[in-house]
């Protein structure tokens, strides 16, 4: 490991959330800054995880900036740790990819079936390569239905063999992917992955740093063996501190302790935010637990279908629920506190970013 540095858990605290909420950029500088890559999510409360990840990074940004500029970006839909938008950089890391579902020669025929197809219409929406082959429905992994051709075009993008060109009311649209290189070098390309992680995500500690590396096996599953060695190799090359008994990890050529600057100003952050996405550094820097409850009935949730994680310089207070109705938006906010905070300027402070997320949406506030 690199030296040791002296730290606490509130310059931790303030790196985090500084390092992560930049000064405000174009688009794909704001990706890179995020390592390359950035998570989304279907769900729309009151905006995408994308859009609502991006609105604090990006200058201007609008709600579906994203997926309206996407044809002219030089940026993929593609599976990282989980799936989202990558640079062409990281996903060459990527690439030529295996995967642990292993087709057989009857599947493998039929994915070849589709390629032929998307060859030949050379920008293809699964309905049109779904009625030129009629592979008729399939049992999916959910345990409903779905149609066979959409699976292999989920298969067949996943193995780096086509590439999204853009999204039609949301479906993707396919095109033929240009061939991949081998690696020389796989360890390189996993160390290259582990960075983009850290640079997204840290500070982490040890055990997030570990879980995050391991989450490679779906980026690179043909290099799953490389986890642990990649891991290894991380900790030895990057800045660390034991703070109350944990080490905490970041690029080495960064400075928890420097003064990072945080305004007075309140941000709503997505679910995914790469501020709050690591529930057990949330836990460690802010002492209460974030759950994400979209999934969770309703009777049971705590906090609501989509709760905004709310950010008071650096410090999550609580949480908002936002929804839009008649053009106006509704905003619900809730403290672990169980009251707002009586600090100077955080009524005015929740006013600006109340008005701030309205722009965004493009509705009243």
């Amino acid at each position: 490991m690199t030296a040791s540095l002296d730290c606490d858990i509130a310059a931790l605290r303030r790196y985090a959330v500084a390092r992560s909420l930049f000064t405000p950029t174009t688009l794909a500088k704001a990706v890179e800054r995020l390592g390359g890559f950035v998570q989304a999510d279907p769900l729309r409360a009151p905006a995408r995880a994308q859009d609502l990840t991006l609105r604090h990074r990006v200058r201007g940004y609008r709600a579906g900036d994203l997926e309206r500029r996407y044809p002219r970006l030089a940026l993929q839909e593609d599976f990282f740790i989980n799936y989202g938008f990558v640079t062409p950089e990281l996903r060459t890391l990527m690439h030529p990819r295996t995967t642990h579902r292993v087709w057989d020669a009857a599947r493998r025929e039929l994915a070849d079936a589709v390629l032929a197809e998307v060859a030949r219409l050379g920008e293809a929406h699964p309905a049109d390569v779904d009625a030129a082959l009629g592979h008729g429905a399939v049992r999916n992994w959910f345990g409903g239905n779905s149609r066979l051709s959409t699976e292999l075009l989920d298969g067949l993008h996943y193995r780096g063999r086509l590439d999204v060109v853009r999204r039609d009311r949301g479906t993707r649209v396919y095109r033929l992917a240009a061939d991949w290189r081998p690696h020389d070098d796989p360890q390189a390309a996993m160390d290259r992955m582990a960075d983009a992680l850290v640079q997204k995500y840290a500070p982490l500690p040890a055990a997030s740093l570990s879980q995050l590396i391991n989450m490679l096996f779906h980026a690179a599953y043909q290099w799953q063996h490389l986890r642990k060695p990649t891991a290894a190799r991380a900790r030895e090359r990057l800045a660390h501190a034991r703070v109350d008994g944990i080490d905490w990890f970041w690029p080495a050529d960064e400075d928890p302790t420097r003064g990072w600057r945080i305004p007075s100003q309140v941000r709503l952050l997505a679910p995914f935010d790469p501020v709050v996405w690591d529930r057990r550094r949330f836990e460690l820097l802010w002492g209460w637990a974030y759950r994400f409850e979209a999934y969770t009935p309703a009777a049971k949730r705590v906090r609501g279908h989509y709760a905004l994680p709310l950010l008071w310089r650096d410090q999550v207070i609580g949480w908002a629920n936002a929804g839009v109705s008649g053009g106006r938006l509704s905003l619900e906010c809730g403290y672990v506190s169980s009251r707002a905070p009586r600090d100077a300027g955080f009524k005015e402070a929740l006013a600006e970013e109340r008005e701030r997320l309205a722009i965004f949406l493009g509705v009243t506030g």
